[in-house]
């Protein structure tokens, strides 16, 4: 049945749900006087450990009984800035107290907390976690290392995690690789890379931050080769292979990246900096990966772009459809160049043409150049990392999904971030602009019982609700179509559309917003729509953007709400798709095979277990759409210590 109701304004409500009446028998005095005394000795306990501790770095549990209870008081939240003193970006989230430094803290309880805690993305079980770092396949195992707080759910003390799959999908966690205990990395083990030689053997480069601040590129090594988990990693014994070179700065010179061949038998990497606001990727040449050669110019350099981190280089083929490995080059390659800018926490790429010999990188399209054109995803989504598959010839995308919640929030719960599910990514023929970015194969091994929908009609202004059980972890693919008729006689107009200051989907054209509302209360005071917005301008032409609004995604206070989104493009001939992974707090949305991708982070009180529901809608004022759809229940992954491994902290 259709849902008529008009979409539901944007809640200003900030309370705690309604917990159950509490018992009113009256206690014999003798008894109250015992449980009082007893409870001032265990607060005053209670209140010692946690100022020896600082913040609760454990997970968030819920007694036998499930017990909703919540702080007792609310707490105004105070941002700090974490990493920008020390030579990186900033890692707090601190947009949501923009306009309000002394912002209340929404009561969250644990069971809300709980249920954040993702089913299917790799996460470590607490504490911090950001970059990924050093991706590789190696003697039969995918291997992940990563940034990671071992002692609290904030950035700082940061070493390598280290976990092991056989599939990207199902993960073992194993000790920490390295750890912060020279003096060149002793204030950070920060972003690397690993390279795979021709004998098979591996190196790794990685920056860390010395006991002076200063950003250095360090060599490391695996033990022993024949182990294929790689658990012990030796640092060289000559470390920095690499310091500042004069005219950049001590805190602008990090995360080297994979080496590639030259055609004289080099290995070549690139390594991000800036001079002043203009972003560039430095090139360094070595034969041996310990003395180094700076080649003259730069890889690349955008004018006001700032400081470029965790660049990333590789090649995709113009023909096939399959990845490469880094060294590949030819007529039919073209080079990706990415970098992620300090100043706005984004990942931008551009596809041009590498010339070897003086080591430079051309944009096809200078409109389009690194940071100020296309992103890989429009949502939270940065420090991005590819690394050549050689087991399924692919190249692979890791990318980290920080949170846009309080960092006391995080607090309470023990732990924060998650990365995205590993993408392949391709280039895409058919605009010859766009990358294509799309969930591994691995993560369809999850599927569960399916749903199909076929061509739902869905009118202007109404709400349509797909009945698929629980909506907390799903496989969503669609298709839509929109009435052709009212294409054709709509308007156009010379007024320009943005997904981020539309307004989200209370702001209705003649031609959208219309798409699926994830993680949906059955009032829909809580919704997350992901959706198309077709505008028409005024010489006939049509424009599709895809968005995801988040105004409305929960009725907390301390919660980023943006609405994020970006024009994708729609060739004749081609359908509406988008495909949507559901995992609790994490939405990754992929429109027309990838080349538009929004990740968002959401945080709903009430829709949320059970109680998540998902609906199509339309909310356009003229046309109205059809839409088929495959929808999957998605099974957990295992994500766990490796058999007998001890905590390593």
């Amino acid at each position: 049945m259709v849902d008529t109701r008009p979409f539901l304004p944007v809640s200003s409500h900030a309370g705690s749900d309604p917990t159950g009446p509490s018992e009113n028998r009256r206690k014999p005095m003798k008894l109250q006087l015992s449980i009082f005394f007893v409870l001032l000795t265990v607060g005053f306990f209670a209140a010692l450990l946690t100022s020896n501790n600082g913040s609760d770095n454990g997970f968030v549990k819920e007694n036998e009984h499930g017990s909703l209870a919540s702080p007792s008081s609310e707490k105004q939240l105070r941002p700090v800035s974490r990493g920008p003193a020390v030579g990186v970006s900033e890692k707090s989230n601190r947009l949501f107290a923009k306009d309000n430094e002394n912002q209340l803290a929404y009561p969250w309880n644990n069971s809300m907390l709980s249920w954040q805690r993702t089913a299917f993305h790799f996460q470590p079980e607490k504490n911090w976690m950001n970059d990924p770092n050093g991706p590789l396949f190696y003697k039969g195992w995918y291997h992940f290392f990563y940034q990671y707080n071992p002692h609290a759910a904030v950035w700082g003390d940061i070493v390598w995690g280290h976990a092991v799959s056989k599939d990207l999908i199902h993960w073992l966690h194993l000790p920490l690789a390295m750890v912060a205990d020279q003096w060149y990395d002793k204030n950070g083990v920060w972003t690397g890379s690993a390279t795979i030689l021709p004998d098979g053997k591996v190196v790794m480069l990685y920056t860390g931050s010395t006991t002076e601040n200063v950003q250095v590129q360090n060599l490391a090594y695996p033990a022993d080769h024949s182990d294929p988990l790689l658990i012990n990693w030796v640092k060289y014994s000559g470390n920095p292979v690499l310091v500042p070179p004069p005219g950049i700065l001590d805190k602008d010179f990090r995360d080297p990246t994979t080496a590639w061949l030259t055609s004289e038998g080099k290995w070549r990497i690139t390594i991000g900096s800036k001079i002043n606001k203009t972003g560039i990727a430095l090139v360094y040449d070595t034969k041996d990966f310990i003395y180094y050669e700076l080649l003259d110019g730069v890889l690349h350099a955008v004018p006001g772009t700032g400081m470029w981190e965790c660049v990333d280089f590789f090649p995709v083929s113009k023909t096939e459809e399959n990845g490469l490995d880094t060294s590949v080059n030819g007529p039919s390659v073209k080079h990706v160049v990415k970098a992620s800018l300090d100043d706005d926490r984004h990942d931008y790429y551009s596809i041009g043409t590498y010339h070897e010999k003086n080591g430079t990188w051309i944009p096809d399209e200078p409109k389009i150049d690194v940071g100020i054109g296309l992103r890989y995803d429009y949502g939270i989504y940065y420090a991005a990392k590819t690394f050549y598959d050689q087991n399924k010839n692919r190249r692979v995308l890791w990318g980290w999904i920080g949170e846009s919640d309080s960092e006391a929030a995080d607090m309470q719960k023990g732990w924060a971030s998650v990365q995205s599910i590993p993408r392949t990514i391709l280039f895409d023929k058919k605009t010859g602009t766009h990358l294509l970015q799309w969930p591994v194969e691995e993560i369809e091994s999850l599927r569960l019982k399916s749903y199909e929908f076929n061509q739902v009609k869905v009118q202007a202004g109404s709400v349509v609700p797909l009945d698929v059980g629980p909506a907390t972890q799903l496989d969503i693919i669609a298709e839509f179509e929109i009435d052709k008729e009212a294409l054709e006689k709509t308007t156009g107009s010379n007024v320009t559309f943005s997904c981020s200051s539309s307004g989200g989907t209370i702001e209705r054209g003649a031609l959208g917003p219309f798409g699926l509302l994830v993680l949906a209360d059955d009032s829909l005071s809580e919704q997350t729509p992901v959706y198309f917005y077709i505008a028409k301008g005024s010489d006939g032409k049509l424009k599709t953007f895809f968005c995801n609004d988040q105004s409305r995604s929960s009725v907390a206070s301390d919660v980023n709400k943006q609405i994020y989104g970006n024009l994708v493009p729609v060739l004749e001939g081609e359908k509406l798709s988008l495909r949507v992974l559901v995992d609790h707090s994490i939405v990754e949305s992929f429109a027309q095979g990838g080349r538009t991708v929004i990740t968002s982070r959401v945080y709903p009180t009430k829709a949320i277990y059970g109680a998540a529901k998902l609906f199509l809608f339309n909310n356009a004022t003229e046309a109205s759409v059809s839409a088929s759809l495959r929808i999957w229940q998605m099974n957990s992954a295992f994500i766990r210590p490796y058999p007998n491994n001890k905590e390593s902290q």
